[in-house]
This record gives structure tokens, sequence and C-alpha cells, in this order.
């Protein structure tokens, strides 16, 4: 019982060490903090699903090191913007790989597209605004994988996976409004804790098998 608490709390601790207590230079050290926690998030990933891996399982676990690539490469944004792209598609593939029909699930996809359109439009404006035109393609691009990918996680069901997307969805909104939009308070810290939280919330989905998550589809 205490074994299973021992990653999680290594993950909040070194997370909230890179968080609050790690200097930004040298830039070296502050990226290696940065990238523990995820290199711990998947370490948890693979041993939650170390029983039942299946399809599902390996999308997850290649989205959380997509995830980790992106981490490491920010600083070059386009470079970063795509392998967390990728790293999305594979989350909203292994998501609908689950999916368990409902209205309610079907009609979450209105508010998302709604916060999309809105996103989309600010954020087209303040990079035309910036003379940033060329980055209008692959942020409106991401915008929509990751809206996607968030509705998909509401149609598997999964509270965990769900939790865990609309979180992502909240950290990537808060940096990329603090970044071409306008000044966001504490948005270091918040973005980090909500992108923390959401990986390892979508890598805890796993725990669960997939016949509790799919229905019918126990192959997932």
């Amino acid at each position: 019982m205490v074994q299973s608490f021992v990653l999680p709390a290594l993950i909040a601790l070194t997370g909230l060490l890179y968080i609050f207590a790690i200097p930004s230079e040298p830039e070296a050290v502050k990226l290696l903090f940065k990238l523990i926690p995820m290199a711990l998030i998947m370490v948890y990933a693979y041993r939650l699903s170390a029983e039942f891996r299946k399809r599902y399982h390996w999308l997850v676990m290649a989205g959380l090191f997509c995830c980790a690539v992106g981490d490491g490469t920010l600083r070059w944004f386009v470079v970063g913007l795509s392998a967390f792209l990728v790293g999305h598609l594979f989350y909203l593939t292994a998501f609908f790989g689950r999916w368990r029909f409902s209205k309610l699930r079907i009609a979450s996809a209105l508010p998302i597209a709604a916060f999309a359109f809105v996103m989309g439009n600010e954020l087209t404006q303040a990079l035309t605004d910036s003379g940033n035109t060329g980055l209008i393609v692959p942020v409106l691009a991401y915008v929509v994988v990751i809206s996607t990918m968030g509705w998909s996680a509401i149609m598997t069901g999964s509270r965990t996976a769900i939790a865990g997307s609309l979180l992502f969805m909240a950290s990537d909104s808060i940096l990329s409004w603090n970044m071409f939009v306008s000044d966001v308070a504490y948005s270091g810290p918040l973005i980090m804790l909500t992108y923390y939280s959401a990986q390892f919330l979508i890598a805890s989905s796993l725990r669960e098998k997939p016949a509790a998550t799919a229905g019918a589809s126990v192959s997932a």
C-alpha cells in the first residue's frame, strides 16, 4: 500500500520543486528539473499498465513521451508545439478507442467548439497585430487538435481522462494567452501546476481496465 504512493509523491515533490524552487539559470539545470516529473509520470504510467497492456496503454505512453519531447524543445516554439501536437494526436486516438456513446457527451462538443473558436479568434488577432502571421496556422492547428483531444476524453466517460484533458486545455490556454494576447498573473505556476496535474491524471486513466471504461470494447 505504501509503495503505491511513492511514485505519485515523488511526482508531486519534483513538480513543486521545479515550479517554486529551481532558479531559471542555469537553463540546462532548469530544463532537467522540468523533465524529471514527466519521466516519473512515464514510469508511473508504465507500471500501472504492466498487467494488461493494450493499444490504449501504448498510445497514452506515446503521448506522454511526445509531450516530454515538447517540454525539452519548447524554446524552439514551433518544434515544441509540433511535438505536443503529435502527443495530443496519440491521446485522442487512445480516447476515441474507448468511445462510450451518450447524447450528453456528444453535446459537449458544442462548448468545446465554442471555446476553440474564441481562443482561435483571439490568438489570430494577437498574432496578426504583432506581425507573427507565420505562427497563425500552427497555432490554430494546435487549438483544433487539443480541443478535439479534450472532447475525445469526454467521450470515454473516464473521470481521470476527462479531468486530465481539460486541465491540459487550461494549461495550454494560459500559456498561449500569456505569450500572445496579454499577461496572465502567476502564469508560470498556473501553467505548470495544471500541466503536471493533467499528465498525471491522463496517466492514471491507465489503471482502468478496458472493459470498465469502454463497455464491450475490451480490446481497446
